[in-house]
């Protein structure tokens, strides 16, 4: 083959990735529009009056810009109370959770006991049952032992853990060499040791991954506080944005607002611990 022919095979080779480079960059550019849209309708609705919100062609840039929305929704719609609940709610569930999760995994993950691959199929099983199956026999234990309008129905069952970060944390921990318990053994430390000492702090990103998607399930919702809280002091901030909401009509500015304000704390988490989650969920995966 020429010299010549095997340069304009180059250069065609060169030409098809710039091509395919080129699509890659505008269909993820056009993703990100797509995403980012709604976003800024919800901004520049947080802004506006309630006359003007639908009105045609939409303005992105409101005038006037109502800073009141804000006021009212941290003033009079008590959106701080409900934010102060649901952080009371979650942290606790979520710190307590992950832990009870990670014990889980490392018996899973080390521990040989009678029937554990089966039991931890077991456990990955219960994964596939709809939350809608058990919400009814749920609803009615909780109301024979008197914890209906409390917050213990958020808090005590995700305290025992939770069938996916057990899995998570669980692949993770294989993937730490056996040869370090082995010498901590070698040491003197009993399991129990080994697990705080040892297995904790190596899998920081992966307790940081479960503790983020543990703590945004918790922060997020909105069933669960809507079927077992009546009282408005115990409101948590989804089911205070939710009362903005009526049958007959929505308080979109308000809605808006709220959830702009909603938004803020799980950006910030994200954004300070973004290193430690997409590290965790990297290496999770290396080893079955």
């Amino acid at each position: 083959m020429s010299g010549a022919a095997v340069g304009v095979r180059h250069t065609r080779k060169q030409a098809s990735e710039r091509i395919m480079k080129t699509v890659a960059y505008l269909f993820l550019i056009s993703g990100s529009l797509v995403m980012a849209v709604p976003f800024l309708w919800m901004l520049s609705t947080s802004l506006k009056e309630e006359g003007v919100i639908f009105e045609m062609p939409p303005k992105w840039i409101p005038e006037p810009i109502e800073w009141s929305n804000y006021a009212f929704v941290l003033g009079e719609a008590n959106l701080l109370h409900g934010f102060m609940n649901t952080l009371i709610i979650v942290i606790p569930t979520t710190i307590i959770g992950l832990f009870s999760s990670a014990l889980a995994a490392y018996a899973f993950a080390r521990i040989n006991f009678p029937a554990r691959n089966a039991l931890f199929v077991m456990l990955l099983a219960t994964m596939m049952i709809p939350g809608v199956v058990t919400m009814i026999p749920t609803f009615i234990l909780y109301k024979s032992i008197g914890w209906i309008d409390s917050w213990l129905p958020l808090m005590v069952p995700g305290m025992f853990g939770a069938a996916a970060a057990v899995f998570f944390i669980r692949q993770f921990f294989m993937t730490i060499p056996s040869e370090l318990e082995d010498a901590a053994i070698m040491d003197g430390l009993n399991p129990l040791q080994i697990f705080i000492r040892i297995m904790l702090p190596l899998s920081k990103p992966a307790l940081v991954a479960q503790g983020i998607f543990g703590f945004l399930g918790g922060y997020n919702d909105f069933l669960g506080p809507l079927i077992y809280i009546n009282s408005p002091e115990k409101f948590t901030l989804q089911l205070v944005l939710a009362s903005f909401q009526g049958m007959y009509n929505a308080q979109w500015t308000y809605i808006m607002a709220g959830s702009v304000l909603a938004l803020i704390p799980t950006v910030l988490l994200f954004f300070f611990a973004q290193r430690y989650f997409v590290e965790g969920v990297t290496l999770t995966g290396m080893k079955g």
